[in-house]
């Protein structure tokens, strides 16, 4: 598949144009994981300025999942019988991984960005292995999602699920552990060697210490025990104290401002906008970008959520380069797919697709390493490509199964009111192209092979004709004919194996 080169040079002033029905669609499938036919009418004609507030509103808005009963359990609390104990400890992350499945269908930008930061301060469930921690891990990436990033970043430090990925819980001042002081600066920060020294980091990790207090049962949370706090003075970027966890965050943030916000709006920038931030000639208008984004993110005290305004509502975003040139995550193809279909769904479909995102490189919850899953060109190789195909024909074999009838509605909610009762297939095609594929797709033969898919052999070419009956009326409708849900199927089917389906 062709990697497409960033030559986006639209800068960040305002998108005042009312939106098309091309970019509110564009707007849906980046903030959330896309969305049904009626969502992208609606949204059509409104202004960015408008809508986007409204959205971002709503993410702040949304309410995190509510705290499951075994939310503070320890092992105290299971069977003491060990097979009992497992199943019990399955059917909970079970329910679970439904409730955080259905939080990302309903939730748009709040949990495409939880997401986001499961995969910038990444833990790994098998590393930790307690269901509690994972849903307050889970929890604090809802609750500050669009919210201050310092604060952020000093949260989710004392969770419990990070305090083990990355050995807090053995960060002893008379032993330090300098495995997460290392990646607070690396990969949640700063960026690789910017702005930070070795020495910082032994000196960090000495400050951080003494969260070591682990309880007398499995699963209890974790919580400072002052024996184990290096109680020495302490220099970080150059400043001297017997510092602790809390005076930590304040340097780092005191002290290297511009670097946090660079870093971190590169991030953002290269998840939501463009996976090339430096553009075609290495430079490029991408850094230029960025800058106005750090300088939007420092000036409001690292607040996430003034900084997605500004991107959200720019040219920059809404140019025709930036649409349809990210490659599909695992979860972008399942979670569109459900959200562009507006099929029914069960918490057995959420957790069947959270599986299948296991299959083809995102296991939800397991990340495969701290830097977590690279994105864009690594979810396509030689088996992730034919897994997609295979595991999207399995989904839309099953929801056939279960309704044939809505894969009609779907064709008539995607041409409209006017088109409902048409009788040609082309206006059909072309309504169900554009809902599933960014731009349409590539060269005039690429439609002709849908509209052979969707000319199903049970429907004779001659049906589609007006002169075929008496009138001027052929014998084929999109509301009637019985053919319809099948041709529908049949050609989602199609669509889901061309590259075009796998961009959003």
């Amino acid at each position: 598949m062709e990697y497409f080169i960033n030559c986006n040079t639209s800068t960040l002033a305002p998108y005042t144009i009312p939106l098309d029905d091309l970019r509110a669609a564009h707007l849906y499938r980046r903030l959330g994981f896309s969305a049904s036919v009626q969502t992208i009418n609606a949204a059509t004609g409104q202004t960015a300025n408008n809508l986007v507030d409204s959205l971002v509103d709503q993410a702040l808005a949304a309410p995190v999942i509510p705290a499951p009963e075994w939310a503070d359990w320890t092992d105290a609390n299971y069977p003491d019988d060990d097979d009992l104990a497992r199943q019990m400890r399955r059917a909970q992350l079970e329910d679970f991984t439904a409730a955080y499945g259905n939080a990302l269908m309903d939730n748009g930008l709040r949990d495409r960005l939880s997401f986001f930061w499961s995969n910038h301060f990444v833990t790994q469930l098998e590393i930790y292995n307690c269901t509690q921690f994972l849903y307050y891990y889970i929890n604090c990436l809802q609750r500050n999602s669009l919210g201050n990033f310092k604060t952020f970043t000093s949260e989710i430090g004392l969770t419990s699920a990070m305090l083990y990925y990355l050995d807090g819980v053995r960060n002893r001042g008379n032993n330090p552990n300098e495995n997460y002081a290392r990646e607070l600066y690396e990969l949640f920060t700063l960026g690789d060697g910017n702005g930070y020294t070795e020495e910082d980091i032994i000196e960090t990790s000495k400050a951080l210490s003494g969260y070591t207090e682990r309880g007398e049962e499995g699963c209890t949370q974790v919580t400072f025990n002052a024996e184990d706090f290096s109680t020495e003075n302490k220099t970080i970027f150059g400043q001297t104290g017997n510092w602790d966890y809390d005076d930590v965050i304040d340097i780092l943030f005191n002290e290297r401002p511009n670097e946090i916000a660079w870093f971190i709006c590169k991030k953002l920038y290269e998840f939501f906008v463009h996976p090339d931030s430096t553009g075609d000639d290495g430079n490029g208008i991408a850094p230029q970008i960025i800058d106005g984004l750090a300088q939007t993110f420092i000036a409001n005290d690292f607040e996430i959520a003034p900084v997605l305004r500004q991107l959200f509502k720019s040219q920059h975003f809404f140019d025709e380069t930036a649409i349809g040139v990210i490659i599909k995550s695992p979860a972008d193809l399942y979670f569109n797919l459900l959200k562009e279909t507006n099929f029914s769904y069960d918490d057995m479909t959420i957790i069947n697709i959270m599986d299948s995102c296991a299959l083809i490189g995102q296991d939800f919850f397991d990340p495969p390493e701290v830097e977590g899953w690279q994105r864009d060109r690594q979810w396509i190789n030689t088996n992730f490509i034919i897994g997609r195909w295979l595991t999207s024909e399995v989904f839309l074999e099953r929801f056939f199964q279960a309704d044939p009838e809505q894969f009609r509605t779907l064709a008539m909610d995607a041409v409209g009111a006017a088109n409902s009762n048409t009788s040609n297939p082309e206006i059909v095609v072309r309504a169900l192209v554009d809902k599933f594929t960014p731009k349409g797709l590539l060269t005039d033969a690429d439609f002709e092979k849908a509209m052979d898919a969707f000319k199903i052999d049970d429907v004779p070419e001659e049906y589609y004709s007006p002169d075929y009956i008496a009138g001027g009326l052929s014998l084929w409708t999109l509301s009637v004919s019985m053919e319809v849900p099948t041709q529908v199927y049949v050609l989602l089917r199609h669509l889901s194996r061309e590259p075009e389906f796998q961009l959003k």
